[in-house]
């Protein structure tokens, strides 16, 4: 396995600086974002896929810091509802898997995306719920409609790069939300449908994620991983329940929240999911993701590099000498 960071935490930064940032602090690999909502503050695709100079520099800069890129990141909603909104999510796509391309970069991030109702509709649409029966009529047409055929397209597209692995976010709010979800597009679409499994969206949902990575591990649909803490507030789940919309700026009456590795969840917690990973035959990226609203940006992600340097399981496994 390898440490890594989703560099949006260091926005802030100049890329160099980031980089060199990271690399002093024992990270291996980057995480880039180059569209959607995770933004272009690192790595503008309008740039970098029609100025080779700036191009080289950008690839000067990571082997001068001894980085890897994981995955280039253009999370949002290409199938919204708002065709300009879906366009420019799509758009972000598109030159995120042209720039994976020309990087040499294996692995695309993004949603699955979250249609509307029906055709009509301006918004999107998230259902919970098979009842009443209007919510599997929406079902219906966001996955037959909209989402299986966005993705054979897409699919199409991407491979036609050179790109054979799109990691979908298991994110409430868009379709593909939990394993079944990921599975169902995955067997619609075809292998390159893989997860970025990032646990703290899972659990507060009420899902395991070792349990979540041993059956996706069964369909080697694990292309990428977030590593993100959630701690579930048993006072206010009580009282509420975890389907909660009080902002995320409200910590003290919210059901859940995010947490730097560590705090939702103790070393052992983290241990179990590195060791899953490592059965399931991911010894790929572990990248660390902060959205702790409790610590500042440098202070979780080096607590997060802390933990998981005790963590991960960094050499390959050897000979198996006492049996």
């Amino acid at each position: 396995m390898k440490l890594g960071v989703f560099s949006v935490v260091l926005g802030g930064m100049p890329f160099a600086e980031a980089c060199e940032f990271l690399s002093k602090n024992g990270v291996q690999m980057i995480e880039i974002g180059c569209g959607g909502f995770p933004g272009r503050a690192h790595c503008d695709p309008d740039v970098l896929l029609n100025d080779e100079k700036e191009l080289e520099k950008f690839k000067k800069t990571l082997a001068d810091n001894n980085l890897e890129i994981s995955a280039l990141s253009a999370h949002g909603n290409m199938v919204h509802p708002n065709k300009e909104l879906a366009k420019k999510f799509d758009d972000d796509l598109t030159k995120a898997i042209l720039l994976a391309e020309k990087l040499g970069v294996p692995v695309v991030n993004t949603f699955s995306g979250c249609p509307g109702g029906s055709p009509e509709d301006t918004m999107p649409n998230w259902v919970t719920c098979p009842w009443p029966e209007d919510f599997l009529e929406v079902l219906d047409y966001q996955w037959n409609e909209v989402l299986i055929p966005y993705w054979k397209e897409k699919v199409a597209f991407a491979k036609a790069h050179g790109i054979h692995k799109i990691a979908l976010e298991l994110h409430p709010g868009f379709c593909v939300y939990n394993t079944n979800t990921l599975l169902r597009l995955r067997e619609a679409v075809g292998p390159e449908i893989g997860a970025n499994f990032d646990p703290s969206h899972l659990i507060w949902q009420g899902m395991d994620p070792v349990a979540c990575i041993r059956e996706l591990g069964k369909h080697d649909a694990i292309f990428h991983f977030h590593a993100k803490d959630t701690k579930v507030d048993a006072i206010n789940t009580a009282i509420n329940g975890v389907l909660d919309t009080t902002h995320y700026g409200d910590e003290i009456n919210r059901s859940w929240i995010f947490r730097s590795v560590g705090y939702g969840h103790g070393e052992d917690y983290w241990k179990a999911i590195a060791s899953e990973l490592r059965l399931a035959g991911y010894d790929y990226a572990v990248s660390i993701e902060h959205e702790d609203s409790l610590m500042s940006g440098n202070e979780g992600l080096l607590k997060a590099i802390k933990c998981l340097q005790n963590v991960l399981i960094f050499e390959d496994r050897g000979e198996m000498f006492w049996a």
